[in-house]
This record gives C-alpha cells, sequence and structure tokens, in this order.
C-alpha cells in the first residue's frame, strides 16, 4: 500500500487503522491554521517517534462543504503539469504530494519529508478532538475543528528526536524518560511561524505602486506587526527583522535570533521533553506558556555546559551558528524569490487566468500605472499560469516552519550519521538536523486576500507613529524574578521552535 521513493514515503500503511481507543495514545502538539499536529505517547513501535498531522475544518462551513472539492477546475489548469496531484481525489493525498513534488525538490530532500497516511475512523477523530479542545488556544478552538469527515492523517517523524543507531534502539525516544540509560542524551528543537512573516528579501518589482514604495525598504514582517498591534493581536512589537535572519552574516543572524527570543510572540519556542518551555504554544498577543528566568538557566544545565548565567547566551549562540553555518535558509531563500512580481503584479496574472475584470485596474486613477499593468493583461494563459504558480509556491515557503534539533555528542560514541556543529563557548560537539514543516499548498482562490492584506498592512504602516517599541534586547531582562515550578519536567531533551 504504500510507494517508497529516493525523496520520501508516500501511500498509507497497510493494514493500519486508527480506532477510537487509540486516540488517548495521541497528545496535542499545536496547530496551525489548516492543520493539528499531535504527538505520540504509546508503545506501538509503529508510530513511536512519529507526530500526526489531522486536518481541520472552518466552523463556519459544514462539515460536508469543506470535503466537497479538492482541487478547483481552475487549480488542476494550473497544476497540469503534475499529473499526480491534479488526479488526485482527497485533499490529503493532494498536500502530500504537492510537498513531493514541488517543495522537495526546491528545499532538498535532507531536509523536507512528504510523510505517510494512515487510516482513521470517524470515530478516532471524534475522540481526537474531545480529548485536545482544553489544550487548544479558545480563538483557535472558535475558528475550527478537527474533520470528522477525513478517512486518513498524515504521518511524519517527530523531528525533535533522533533515531538512535548505534545504541540499540530503533528510534531515540529513551530522552523523555529520566530513568532512561541514555536520558544524559539531549535535545535541542527549533523551528519558525506563519502569517506570512518570514520573507527573506525585500521586493523590487516594477509593478509596485509608488505609493507602496516603502515595501522596496522596510520587510514585510515589521509593517505586519503594526496591523497585528492595532488588532490587539500582540502587545508589542517585535525587535526580530527575517532579513537578518536570511542575509548569510554571522552578526545580522546572531542579532535575529536574539531578538526572536526577546519577543517570541508565536515565532520562537522552546520545548524540554516535548513540554514547551518558552514561547507561546497557539500564538496570540505574546501570551507565553514558557518557563522562564532561574528556571529555564536551571533546565539548559543538563544541555549547555556553562556556568550559570551564561548557559542561555551559549544556547542563542549554537542555534546562531547552526542556521549560520548550515546555510540550511539559502535554499527556503530562493524558493520565496520565486515570487519576481510581489502580488501587486501577480494579481493581475490571477484576474488573466480566471477570466474577470481586474478589479485592481477598475480603480486605478493614474494612466501611467494602467498602461504598466496593460502589459500583464497581455501575457498569454501559460505565461499567467507561471507567474500565479511561482506565487502560490513562494507563498509556502513564505508561511512555513523550520525545525532544527539538537543533541551532544557523547565523547567517544559510534559515528553519527547527522550533521554536528561544534559551540566554541563551551567546548561542546552536537548533532543537528534541520526540517521544513508545514508546506501547504495555497489556494488559488487567496490570491485576492493576498492583495488585500497586502494593501491593509501598507495602509496602517503608513498611518502608525513608527515608534520604535519593545522590550529591552539584553538577554538579563528577558525574564522576571518569579521562578515557576518545573518538578513536572525531566532533565532531558529540550525542543525549540522557530518560526
Amino acid at each position: 500500500m504504500e510507494r517508497s521513493t529516493k525523496r520520501g514515503v508516500i501511500g498509507c500503511m497497510e493494514g493500519v487503522v486508527l480506532e477510537e481507543k487509540n486516540a488517548v495514545e495521541w497528545v496535542y502538539r499545536g496547530e496551525g491554521a489548516a492543520n493539528v499536529v499531535l504527538g505520540y505517547n504509546g508503545s506501538s513501535p509503529t508510530f513511536v517517534g512519529k507526530v500526526l498531522r489531522i486536518q481541520k475544518t472552518p466552523r463556519r462551513k459544514s462539515q460536508s462543504t469543506a470535503a466537497a472539492s479538492v482541487l478547483s477546475t481552475r487549480e488542476t489548469i494550473l497544476w497540469k503539469d503534475c499529473k499526480e496531484i491534479v488526479s488526485s481525489t482527497s485533499k490529503e493525498t493532494v498536500g502530500q504530494l504537492y510537498v513531493l513534488n514541488v517543495m522537495l525538490p526546491l528545499l532538498g530532500s535532507d531536509h523536507v519529508e512528504a510523510g505517510i497516511h494512515v487510516l482513521v475512523s470517524r470515530e478516532f477523530l471524534e475522540a481526537v478532538e474531545n480529548n485536545i479542545l482544553c489544550q487548544r488556544p479558545a480563538w483557535r478552538v472558535d475558528a475550527a475543528k478537527v474533520n470528522i469527515l477525513c478517512d486518513s492523517a498524515l504521518i511524519i517523524s517527530d523531528h525533535s528526536i533522533f533515531s538512535h543507531e548505534g545504541y540499540g534502539a530503533k528510534h531515540f525516544i529513551s530522552i523523555i524518560d529520566i530513568a532512561s540509560p541514555y536520558h544524559h542524551r539531549k535535545h535541542l528543537h527549533i523551528s519558525r511561524n506563519k502569517d506570512q512573516p518570514k520573507c527573506g528579501f525585500l521586493p523590487s518589482s516594477r509593478f509596485i505602486n509608488e505609493e507602496n514604495a516603502i515595501k522596496k525598504s522596510v520587510s514585510r514582517f515589521r509593517m505586519h506587526q503594526f496591523l497585528k498591534l492595532r488588532q490587539g493581536e500582540i502587545a508589542q512589537v517585535s525587535r526580530y527583522n527575517p532579513l537578518d535572519l536570511f542575509s548569510g552574516s554571522s552578526d545580522r543572524i546572531h542579532k535575529a535570533v536574539k531578538a526572536l527570543f526577546t519577543t517570541p510572540q508565536n515565532n520562537f519556542r522552546i520545548f524540554l521533553n516535548g513540554s514547551l518551555i518558552f514561547g507561546g504554544l497557539g500564538g496570540g498577543a505574546d501570551s507565553s506558556n514558557s518557563m522562564v528566568g532561574e528556571a529555564l538557566e536551571d533546565l539548559l544545565r543538563d544541555v549547555i555546559r556553562a556556568e550559570h548565567g551564561m548557559r542561555l547566551p551559549s544556547f542563542l549562540q549554537l542555534v546562531a551558528e547552526t542556521v549560520f553555518r548550515s546555510r540550511v535558509l539559502d535554499q527556503l531563500l530562493e524558493a520565496q524569490k520565486l515570487d519576481s512580481l510581489d502580488i501587486e503584479g501577480a494579481i493581475h496574472a490571477y484576474y488573466n487566468i480566471v477570466s474577470q475584470p481586474c478589479m485592481i485596474c477598475k480603480d486605478l486613477n493614474s494612466s501611467e500605472l494602467s498602461q504598466r499593468y496593460s502589459s500583464l493583461h497581455s501575457l498569454s494563459l501559460e505565461e499567467s499560469l507561471k507567474i500565479v504558480k511561482n506565487y502560490l509556491i513562494a507563498a509556502t515557503a513564505k508561511d512555513c516552519s523550520l525545525m532544527i534539533s539538537f543533541r551532544p555528542k557523547k565523547s567517544g560514541g559510534s559515528e553519527s550519521p547527522y550533521s554536528n556543529i561544534k559551540l566554541d563557548s563551551t567546548g561542546q560537539t552536537f548533532d543537528y538536523k534541520a526540517y521544513f514543516i508545514d508546506l501547504d499548498m495555497k489556494s488559488l482562490k487567496k490570491m485576492v486576500q493576498y492583495y488585500e492584506l497586502d494593501q491593509k498592512i501598507l495602509s496602517c504602516y503608513a498611518e502608525m507613529d513608527l515608534v520604535e517599541c519593545g522590550p529591552s534586547e539584553t538577554c538579563q531582562d528577558l525574564f522576571p524574578t518569579a521562578v515557576p515550578d518545573t518538578s513536572c519536567f525531566s532533565k532531558g531533551a529540550v525542543s525549540i521552535e522557530l518560526k
């Protein structure tokens, strides 16, 4: 039932169906706009070291409507070069094939996993929905629920842990158990967030309206921060600039990681043994279900061999140096740059595809702009399809998450299959691996929404008082003096999410 390729595994687990009784073995890890992610807490070798991605459906839609269509007629034309995608009969399979055939070649097989489907019963999905309800952020609950009409869910590796070659176990799962003989192995897991805040370059398209020229010098992320501040989604503007993270400069990458840590919002999260210790679990206004201050220093003691007060700076240095030396963001940046015309250009190609009068040109007052955009409306259908397809692929690359996991290398241990990096400040060497996740296909119909959001962000930024705000960037100012209870955490695996 499954087909293996050099680039991943696609198909469905043979003879396996998750039933209602299995729901208690899956625990809430987090969620995005389209999916809920569950971690496995049972003992079946089939699922140990895996996570389960379950599709959601908006509450404002009926379940039957949400499950009715896979690709629209125009989307089948847009993706006609990917015959497997076009011929798929389920949304889950379309998403998996999109990762395998579109995103994996762009980002590399070392950093992308397409996963495999497992059949699920309706009773399983209903039980999962009930079990995780109290753990989900309230605004996520209000927006969407588990899609109980799906007949499968996606299984992928838990990239916050390591396979355990040479230590007698198939998966490195014993890090969760402090009593394990391998509990001295530690994990760090890192990833990055959504809302398209992560575009690593400034647009230079000639189709950007002169009134919007600010976007050629100020990052989209920064401008979006002011809209979120006005809407009450955040309490303060982040100091993070994705242009620093994607710069390829060691100093600027360190600055970006420090800024992400200072104001994590939903863009930087740290997990210890699968439990969140820093950053927001489901997003929102700077709320963080985290351990802080002295507690975080104590927990890092089992990962970073440094004096008290130096573990946090060393930890952030490890993160930044790995991003810098691995060059893992280089391929992601190239995928983002498939958006060569900006939404202000791509939207016109979209109207060519849908064969509708262009609503943007309709409202133009400038004859110069009208003439400029007329060149886009003179394009052939094939040229318009290419522009829009590239824009949507780039949107996936701007909206994904990056996970980087670490474990200290054991002195004199067996040869590791993973890349490694030395932390000069402590003399330690760490295994690490990096994976891109949340590589969801973007819907063609979202093009208008992308344009409207872009204009809303620009309008808000122009109106707001651009006074720099945010906390001090020094690590010493990051934490309150209160120390939370850490008794429920074992001193083992650490995971970090940079979104």
